[in-house]
């Protein structure tokens, strides 16, 4: 077998192969031979049929099956011969096979690029410090109670955060709209759940009054018919109903499923805050030292991957979209800046864990189930899903091999400190 390789650009390369004549001619006579010890064919017995009718009758087919293996298993053994490592499957093409002459092919693909890895040492990056206040521990019982509201009919004129049970029509050029008609909907002025404007002209109404506002649809309101247009809303006020919020005591807590008391429900929701709080700032921190790795590499990656993960980011975008929308085709520039983030990074992330010899040891996989199990209900199941689920071990690894490096990298670089509150980082986390 002869073998040469040619780049055809910083990562491409083609590869040609010439196999002797003689060795596809032998793999041929021996797999016809195999095949008359047990061909059936209407006048012979088993295993009697003569080699030459044989030839005559399969050899054709015998050919290009032999063809094909030989092949696939010379393009392989020529790549590892050429210490080539390809990323995506070789394009074979010019395949001369004529009989009595040697067989040619070429096959074009891409390689891996090789990687220098640059120290991080001096690079300056920030670092976010929070911790759980009792100030935020009590917002969050704000919240818990707001989950709790009962509604008390008052009968005087509707303020902020007052719940108003309405009928509506809407019209635009004195004509009623899809969708502008509705009967007892309760909404909660301060909400912000109705087009701006709608809400702010409520405020004083009582109960029995009927109003006609004006408001205009968002230009990119949801609602193509009516975006950008003015419309006006004859509403009736059926109800005005003030808030009232459940007391902060041992029954609150066994609303939410707590029997030891309200100290008990504090401390556990204290706790939930805690671990959220340290996932954020732990995300926070590796992308972070990631995008300090990518800022320090310039890399050239095989496009082959990324068309890969523009498939599977697609297939992900495709998984969200409503029922109605599975058939529509996103376009790749949607996800070609974002999967070539992806894969230069998983790129640089796997020549930092080679280069360190890092390894996902059973306790820290064992420590990283465990950090995840205890954010669900039922923290022993999700450990017996995960135990018995080869793919999601696997993953479970990946996890603990990019926090060894997140760790490793973190050393090398000049960290400063900034504090912020629960709430900035909740919220900038949500935004």
């Amino acid at each position: 077998m002869q073998v040469s390789v040619e780049s055809t650009g910083t990562l491409g390369r083609k590869i040609t192969v010439q196999v002797p004549s003689e060795q596809i001619d032998n793999a041929v006579d021996k797999k016809l031979k195999d095949l008359s010890r047990s061909v059936r064919l209407d006048g012979f017995r088993p295993g009697k049929v003569p080699l030459k009718v044989v030839k005559q009758k399969y050899s054709g087919q015998v050919r290009q099956e032999v063809i094909g293996e030989v092949l696939q298993s010379t393009l392989y053994e020529a790549i590892s011969q050429e210490k080539l490592k390809p990323a995506g499957g070789p394009k074979v093409e010019n395949i001369n096979m004529e009989p009595g002459q040697a067989m040619e092919y070429s096959a074009t693909f891409e390689v891996y690029p090789e990687i220098t890895l640059v120290s991080l040492e001096g690079k300056e990056v920030e670092k976010i410090v929070a911790s759980v206040e009792d100030v935020d521990v009590d917002k969050m019982f704000e919240k818990l109670q707001t989950q709790r509201v009962e509604w008390e009919p008052v009968e005087r004129a509707a303020e902020e955060a007052d719940q108003v049970i309405i009928n509506f029509v809407g019209r635009i050029d004195d004509v009623a709209f899809e969708g502008g008609k509705a009967e007892n909907v309760p909404l909660v002025l301060g909400s912000n759940s109705m087009i701006p404007g709608f809400e702010d002209q409520l405020i004083g109404v009582k109960q029995g009054d009927h109003k006609t506002i004006e408001v205009t649809f968002p230009e990119d309101y949801q609602g193509k018919e009516v975006a950008g247009k003015t419309a006006q809303f004859d509403i009736d006020v059926l109800n005005v109903n003030k808030p009232v919020l459940p007391e902060l005591n041992d029954e609150f807590a066994k609303s939410f499923g707590i029997n030891d008391g309200l100290d008990a429900f504090r401390q556990e929701v204290r706790s939930n805050m805690e671990r959220e709080l340290s996932t954020r700032l732990k995300n926070q921190m590796k992308n972070t030292v990631m995008d300090a790795l990518l800022d320090t590499h310039e890399l050239e990656v095989p496009q082959a991957l990324i068309e890969d993960e523009i498939q599977n980011l697609a297939k992900q975008a495709m998984g969200d979209r409503p029922e109605a929308l599975k058939d529509l085709n996103l376009p790749k520039e949607l996800f070609q800046e974002q999967a070539t983030k992806r894969v230069t990074l998983g790129l640089l992330v796997g020549e930092v864990i080679q280069q360190n010899k890092l390894q996902a040891d059973k306790e820290n996989v064992k420590s990283k189930l465990e950090e995840i199990a205890s954010t669900y209900e039922q923290p022993a199941e999700v450990i017996k899903a995960y135990s018995q689920n080869p793919k999601l071990l696997q993953s479970l690894e990946g996890l603990v091999l990019e926090d060894l490096v997140v760790e490793l990298l973190s050393k090398q670089l000049d960290i400063k400190e900034k504090t912020m509150s629960f709430d900035d980082i909740m919220n900038e986390n949500a935004s």
